[in-house]
This record gives C-alpha cells, sequence and structure tokens, in this order.
C-alpha cells in the first residue's frame, strides 16, 4: 500500500506531515540544507565556499540521508546545456537512491538578468526593466526565464532584488529597480508573476533593509527607523509576495544591532505572523556562518544554526556550513528544539510536494539539446533594451545623421561586457574560465554603429587607469570627425573586480578611473560629444553636460543591449525610457534620493544642494505626446475610506509613434509626521501610433495616501493633498488640489497597493 505522502489526491498537509513522521532528525535535517557541488580541481567559482566549508566530504556521504537542495548545477561552470542535463539527472538520481524515501532534491540558479547558465540569454539589468516603466514586457522576460529554468529541471530562481536604492555609492545598484518603492514593486511583481505562472519558485531579495547600510558599505549596518523600514523598504516586498512569491531570503546586514538572519522580528513576527507568507525562506549564502564569523553573535556554528532557525530561516545555502553536524549538535546540547527543525522542515517539504518531487512518478528531465538563446527570446532582450535606453540631455544633435563620419570612443565602445552586469553568466562565472567564449553573440556599440556610419575608434583609456598618449590620440581622432560618440561606464564584477557589482561599493561618484580626463579631452576639440553611459549606478556628470551634445544612459541593457543603443542615437528608435534612479547634482551628495522631506532637499538651512542633476522619472523622446487636460472625477472631495479616479488625456500629434510614461505624484501637504515632499502613486507606459490618442484612468484608492504615524499604526489620515502629475517628478504638468475627507483610517497588509490603470485609445 502507498504511503500517504506519495499519494498526489491528498492534501499536501496531510502528505507532508505523513512524510515528517516517518523520518529520524538526521533525515530531517538533510533536507534543510542545499550543497554546492563543486568537483575536485574546479576553477575558482566559489571561494567563499572553499574557504567555508573546507574540503567537502565524498559525495556519497553528502547524500547518504537526503538532500534539501542542489545548487547551481548549470550556473557554476560552463557547460553545455545537455551537459549540464546529464550532470543534474545523475545527481538526481544518486539523491533519490540514496535516502530511504527516494526524495530528490530542489534544484536552484541564479536568475536575475536572465538563467544564469553558459548559453542562455542575457537579458537587460533590473535597472533597465525599471527604466522601461513596462511591466507587461518584464513579466514576458520572466516568463521566457522560467521556461529555460523548466527545460532544464530547475525549480527555482534567486531573484528578483527588491532593495531599494538609498545610497548610491552601494555596489549593488545595478541589481535593484531603483529608488521608488512603487516603481519597484510593479516591476518585482510582474517578474514574479513570470517566473511563478511559469512554474519556478521566485525568491525575493534581500528582507530586508540590506540597500540601507552606513555609507553604502556591503553588508554594512543598518541605522533606520521603523518608519523609513515600513514605508520605504517593505512595500515593494508586500507587493511580490501578494504577486505570488513562494521564497524569499534574508538580508546580511543588521539592523540596529540584529542581524536578519537571526531576527524572528523580521523573519517570523513581520513576515509570516503579519504579512501571511507561507513559504520558504532560504538564507542568503553563507549568512548563517556570517552570525558567528562576521556578526559575532553566535560562538559557534551550532548556535548560529539554533539562532536562524529559531528566527525563520528554512533552508540554509548555498551549502552546508551550519544545517548539518553543527545543528545535530545544538540539538543534542539543548538549543534548539526539535520542533523547530520540524517546522523549517514543514515547509521545505510542502514546497517540494507543490512541485511534485514528492509524487511516485517524478523523475529528472532526460537529456535533450536545448536551445537556450532562441529567437523569442533575443527579440523580447531587444524590446526591452530599446525602451529602457534613456535619452538625459540632448541640443539637437540626437539622432545622429545616416552616413556621418564620427569617432568612437571610450572604455566601453568596443567590449561585450560593457552591457553586462555582475550576475551576468559571463562576467559573474566566466572570469574564471580565462578564454571560453561568452556563449551568446553579444556585439558592441561600435560593431553596430559601422553598420551606419563611417566610424574611426578609439580607446582613450580602459575603464580603470590608461595613458596620457592614449587620451590625446583619442582627442586626435574626435578633432577629425563630424561627431564623437564617447561610451563611458563601469566594469562590472563581484567584491572589488570591478567598478559596479557585490562588493564594488565606491567612496563618490565621479566617474571611474580616467574617464573623466578623457570626456575633457573630447570636449576641448570642438567636435559636439555624445556621450553613452553603460553603466550600474548613475554618475557625478554636472560639470560637463551643459557642454555635452547628447547624454544617454543604458545601465547594462544585456546581449542586444549595443542595437539598443545604436537604434537610439541613429533615430530608428525614439527613446522612451525614464530614469529609475537620480543622477546626482554637483558635489554627488550623498545619501539622497527624490523621497526627502522638505528638509532633505535645497533649503535656506544647509548649504549642501542634493538637487539631483536629472531627476527620478526623467526622459527625453525625439517626439512626444501631446498632453491635454487632467481631472479627478471624484471632484476636490476624496473619502478616506474611497477611491479617486484621476483622468489624463494624451495625443500624438507627431509624425512618428511616441511612448509616454504618465507619473503620478502623492504630496501631503500637512501630516502628523515628516512625509517626503513627493512619492510615486501610480505610472501608466501609454504607446501611441501617429494620429491616436489615449485617455488614461488611474483608479487610486485612499489607501495610498497612507503612511505609518506616529504610534507606529499604518493609517489613512484626513487632510489636504495633492496629485502631481507629470512626465517625471520635477516635470509635472498638473497639480490636482483634493481633501481627504473622514476619519482617520487604520490599514494593514489588506489595504491597495497600487492604482488600477485602464487606457482607452481613440
Amino acid at each position: 500500500m502507498t504511503s500517504l505522502w506519495r499519494d498526489p489526491t491528498a492534501h499536501v498537509d496531510d502528505r507532508v506531515a505523513d512524510l515528517v513522521s516517518q523520518m529520524t532528525v538526521q533525515e530531517k535535517v538533510a533536507q534543510l540544507s542545499g550543497v554546492w557541488w563543486l568537483e575536485p580541481g574546479a576553477g575558482g567559482m566559489a571561494p567563499m565556499l572553499r574557504e567555508s566549508v573546507g574540503p567537502l566530504p565524498s559525495w556519497e556521504e553528502v547524500i547518504e540521508d537526503g538532500l534539501g537542495q542542489l545548487t547551481r548545477t548549470f550556473g557554476t561552470g560552463p557547460l553545455e546545456p545537455a551537459e549540464g542535463l546529464q550532470i543534474l539527472a545523475d545527481r538526481q538520481r544518486g539523491v533519490m537512491a540514496a535516502n530511504r524515501f527516494g526524495i530528490p532534491a530542489l534544484a536552484h540558479e541564479e536568475c536575475l538578468t536572465g538563467l544564469a547558465v553558459w548559453r542562455a540569454t542575457i537579458y537587460p539589468s533590473p535597472l533597465c526593466w525599471a527604466a522601461s516603466f513596462d511591466p507587461a514586457l518584464v513579466e514576458r522576460m520572466a516568463g521566457q526565464i522560467a521556461g529555460a529554468m523548466r527545460s532544464l529541471g530547475i525549480h527555482q530562481g534567486l531573484a528578483p532584488v527588491l532593495d531599494v536604492v538609498r545610497d548610491l555609492r552601494w555596489g549593488r545598484v545595478e541589481e535593484t529597480l531603483g529608488e521608488d518603492p512603487m516603481l519597484i514593486g510593479m516591476m518585482a511583481s510582474a517578474y514574479v508573476r513570470g517566473l511563478e505562472d511559469g512554474g519556478v519558485v521566485s525568491t525575493l531579495k534581500h528582507f530586508l533593509g540590506y540597500s540601507a547600510s552606513r555609507a553604502a558599505r556591503n553588508l554594512g549596518p543598518v541605522s533606520m527607523g521603523p518608519r523609513e523600514l515600513a514605508d520605504v523598504i517593505l512595500p515593494p516586498f508586500e507587493m511580490a509576495l501578494r504577486a505570488g512569491a513562494r521564497s524569499v531570503m534574508n538580508s546580511y546586514t543588521d539592523i540596529d544591532g540584529v542581524p536578519a538572519a537571526a531576527d524572528a522580528d523580521l523573519l517570523t513576527t513581520l513576515l509570516r505572523e503579519r504579512l501571511g507568507f507561507t513559504g520558504t525562506v532560504a538564507s542568503d549564502y553563507f549568512s548563517v556562518a556570517f552570525l558567528q564569523t562576521l556578526h559575532h553573535v553566535a560562538d559557534d556554528l551550532g548556535a548560529a544554526a539554533a539562532l536562524s532557525l529559531e528566527a525563520g530561516i528554512d533552508v540554509e545555502l548555498p551549502s552546508t556550513n551550519a544545517f548539518g553536524d553543527p545543528l545535530l549538535a545544538a540539538l543534542a546540547a539543548g538549543l534548539v528544539e526539535e520542533k523547530v527543525i520540524d517546522r523549517a522542515l514543514f515547509r521545505v517539504l510542502r514546497q517540494k510536494c507543490e512541485l511534485g518531487l514528492l509524487d511516485p512518478d517524478w523523475a529528472p528531465v532526460e537529456v535533450t539539446d536545448v536551445d537556450l538563446d532562441p529567437p523569442e527570446s533575443r527579440a523580447v532582450a531587444l524590446e526591452l533594451a530599446r525602451r529602457s535606453v534613456v535619452l538625459l540631455a540632448n541640443d539637437g544633435s540626437l539622432p545622429l545623421a545616416a552616413g556621418a563620419p564620427i569617432a568612437v570612443i571610450g572604455p566601453r565602445a568596443d567590449t561585450s561586457e560593457a552591457m553586462l552586469g555582475c550576475y551576468s553568466f559571463p562576467l559573474h562565472v566566466l572570469v574564471h574560465h580565462p578564454g571560453v567564449e561568452d556563449g551568446v553573440e553579444i556585439r558592441t556599440v561600435r560593431e553596430v554603429l559601422a553598420e551606419t556610419y563611417d566610424v574611426t575608434y578609439a580607446l582613450g583609456c580602459p575603464v580603470l587607469g590608461g595613458e596620457d598618449a592614449d587620451i590625446e590620440a583619442a582627442a586626435a581622432v574626435a578633432a577629425a570627425a563630424e561627431v564623437c560618440v564617447v561610451v563611458l561606464g563601469d566594469q562590472a564584477g563581484l567584491f572589488g573586480k570591478g567598478t559596479s557589482g557585490e562588493g564594488c561599493d565606491v567612496p563618490d561618484l565621479d566617474l571611474p578611473g580616467r574617464q573623466e580626463e578623457l570626456l575633457e579631452a573630447l570636449l576641448a576639440t570642438g567636435t559636439p560629444v555624445v556621450a553613452v553611459l553603460l553603466v550600474g549606478r548613475p554618475y557625478d556628470l554636472s560639470r560637463q553636460v551643459d557642454r555635452l551634445a547628447g547624454l544617454v544612459c543604458g545601465f547594462f541593457p544585456g546581449e542586444e543591449g549595443a542595437q539598443a543603443i545604436a537604434d537610439v542615437l541613429s533615430g530608428r528608435v525614439n527613446p522612451s525610457g525614464r530614469l529609475p534612479v537620480s543622477f546626482p547634482g554637483a558635489g554627488s551628495t550623498q545619501p539622497s534620493t527624490y523621497l526627502a522631506s522638505s528638509l532633505g532637499r535645497r533649503n535656506e538651512v544647509s548649504v549642501v544642494d542634493p538637487t539631483p542633476l536629472f531627476a527620478f522619472g526623467h526622459g527625453l523622446s525625439y517626439a512626444t505626446a501631446t498632453w491635454g487636460g487632467v481631472s479627478a472625477s471624484s471632484g476636490p472631495m476624496w473619502g478616506t475610506d474611497g477611491t479617486c479616479e484621476l483622468v489624463v488625456q494624451l495625443a500624438n500629434e507627431a509624425d512618428r509613434d511616441v511612448s509616454e510614461v504618465v507619473q503620478v505624484y502623492l504630496h501631503d501637504r500637512s501630516a502628523s509626521v515628516v512625509r517626503p515632499v513627493q512619492a510615486l502613486v501610480g505610472a501608466a507606459r501609454i504607446d501611441l501610433a501617429v494620429g491616436r490618442s489615449a485617455r488614461v484612468s488611474f483608479t487610486l484608492s485612499a489607501d495610498l495616501t497612507s503612511f505609518t504615524g506616529r504610534d507606529l499604526v499604518r493609517i489613512v489620515e484626513p487632510g489636504e493633498v495633492e496629485l502631481w502629475v507629470g512626465a517625471s517628478s520635477t516635470d509635472i504638468r498638473e497639480v490636482v488640489a483634493l481633501e481627504l475627507v473622514g476619519p482617520s483610517r487604520v490599514v494593514g497588509v489588506e489595504r491597495v497597493l497600487e492604482p488600477v490603470v485602464r487606457v482607452e485609445l481613440g
């Protein structure tokens, strides 16, 4: 007779309870960690693994009691898809044969800019997703990523990143969706829907506060009050959880002295009891061990395991440091109760059950040829890249005249790496495998521009370093051209091996290396200079912007990024990206975002001016929509328990297709606590063909005006507010004055988190 846990028709909880009741404590603990199995002699992909775990036991010893997860089978080295499928299938069969229940492991991979395996499509970076203001397109991209993952037998993806940028000096800005909680939540929710609807578990990173570390230092401590945490940092997670994310990853940092990995208030009280999360909490890589080695709140790995389990972490990644023998020792010593292990185990097995891993007919994916970079994926990568390119400034020199002789100069002009962020496979993994090709075609800006223009090229300088003679030679090339296109930016990397990326924090926002010197030398030639930025964070260009003929930002636009940049420069594409992060003004004062109170902005009581050079939401186009009337159907009164319908009229009176991003900001004229001067409460991207018009309506719940009051309870408070409607946070086209009327109202996790947007085309 088949055990209940093997019966696919039985309720999931009943199946899991039956299985748990039959397991020894060793078998239970074995399900609570992953293994990052590195073959002897494998390259340097995971030095921290070798340093923290040391020599691994034999494979047979690792799997004898079962295994929770397999870490990055594909994403550790350059494997052909069929080769990776064979390795994963062999490992899964070994895991199943070794444990007496035949339970396979859950397989996870990174998927921030696409599935991070060799030969898979490399999509634009998250900053590009946000710059597109196009959730539907991001959802399509995530659906394609999920399809690739399922074809390889991968169950869980470690994305998206929902950290709200608070300081541009932080190295991981490139992995984020910007500085605004509403925009981050909209885009992250779209990504989650695409991944989860495709049958892959989405993992939200990093819960909570990681991006707000002091001085923007990676893993640095966070000094943050509960109001900022609740009103700025938390909302994107609330939105993405509501979209269906089934996994959450803890932050590395501590908030006011308590590491997130050991914080029951965060991982249990807030995440589970208040937000109702029922999925799994996965430790960020090595973060359980870090409780001992970096935070020094645990005497040994057993104590670290007990702390993190009690707090609410269910599975240790990437490999077993603490959730193995140290946890068993902590159990024997009375540092943790078996019921706490059972709590985590139940969640882990429930997820495996939901994925079909406990079904009697489950089998590894068979080895087959898989195309991980098909034309339809490249097409979405190109469309997203095009829609994310931001035209920051233009004196009329753009678009470039067809066939013009142009100088293409700069450290990012003729390298495929310029298109890629630190979690792309070539820069995350292939840096440890010199000589191995990228695995997908990635053209450079120089190559693509040469198809349309008479191009001369000079490097000028690398991202870091360089020689005077090379800068002078580049200036000579620019002087002989009609226009100079200089491509500047970052080298993405990890832990100091780049100018942007995880562990690559910076002390200021000057362009890396000698790039500003190069730019000044080019400007001195008198040739019109168009600067293209391929960066992981905004930089201070306040000293040059008035002398530039044009300024374009692509962030890290992925494998089709060069084509997108060239399409914008040539005018084949009407630029329509909008900034998800502000560009710093003179002095690069940090930390600073547009979400500031009056005293956080330019004022008369400080000589330091944090006004951005280019504000959140900014972006120019070659042709724009004509704005018509803006109205609020509710009139001047807006009930504290009601809705307001805001209507914006647009028309395309230009001679080419246009795309507008309508942005709605809330301004609270007076509140019981200090509030940001403005905060995004709605945005919609509208594409209009020539001669078409649109009626755009935003149904705004009064919940969207809520904030955390003095008693740390979220409220909708009566009083005068304004809706600022415009094309950016500073380009406001209409101000709608309203009064919230009625009693102050408490709202909680059930509140409305985003507006309902309807578009009627005419």
